[in-house]
This record gives structure tokens, sequence and C-alpha cells, in this order.
């Protein structure tokens, strides 16, 4: 079993990560024993958490999700689904 997981941070920045045992590691990030990124902006707050089969499908959802833009990170958060497709496209510029 895995956890992918998204932190809101105290100055409004997500931090998202992976793990085995999510109440050890949101300890962890509470503690400053977390990752160098939460460990200048605590207290954290846990704001999503995909349950996985294993960790390394928590980890493709990791490396996945932080390639998403705030919009879309925020849509998973709130549970618009829906949304994620819209927010997938890319938009250029065009004059």
């Amino acid at each position: 079993m895995g956890f992918m997981y998204i932190l809101r941070c105290s100055d409004g920045s997500y931090y998202v990560g992976s793990t085995r045992d999510i109440d050890a590691r949101l300890r962890q990030h509470q503690c400053g024993e977390g990752a160098q990124y939460t460990k200048r902006r605590r207290p954290v707050e846990l704001v999503y958490c995909l349950p996985c089969e294993s960790v390394v499908q928590a980890f493709w959802w990791e490396k996945k999700v932080q390639k998403w833009g705030r919009a879309k990170r925020e849509a998973l958060i709130r549970g618009e689904l829906e949304l994620l497709p819209e927010l997938s496209k890319k938009t250029f510029d065009r004059e």
C-alpha cells in the first residue's frame, strides 16, 4: 500500500509527495524532518490523499501531479475531476 498526498504549506504553496505511511510522513513534515521544502514552510496541512495499491503507483502519481499547474492541483483537491482534462490543454497566445 502507498499514498500520494498534497500538502498546503503556510505560504500557500503546495507540496506533492508519496509514502507508505501517511501518518508518519505527515508527522515528519510537521516536525521539520520531512522535505527541505516543507521544513521552511511549516505548518503544513494535508489537503489531499490518494490511497494506491503500492508505493510504486503512489510515486508514479506523485511525479505526474508534480508537473501540474496550481489550478489543476486545486481542482483535484476540490474533487472536481471533470475539470482536469480542460486544465490539461495548453493555451497559446496568438496575435
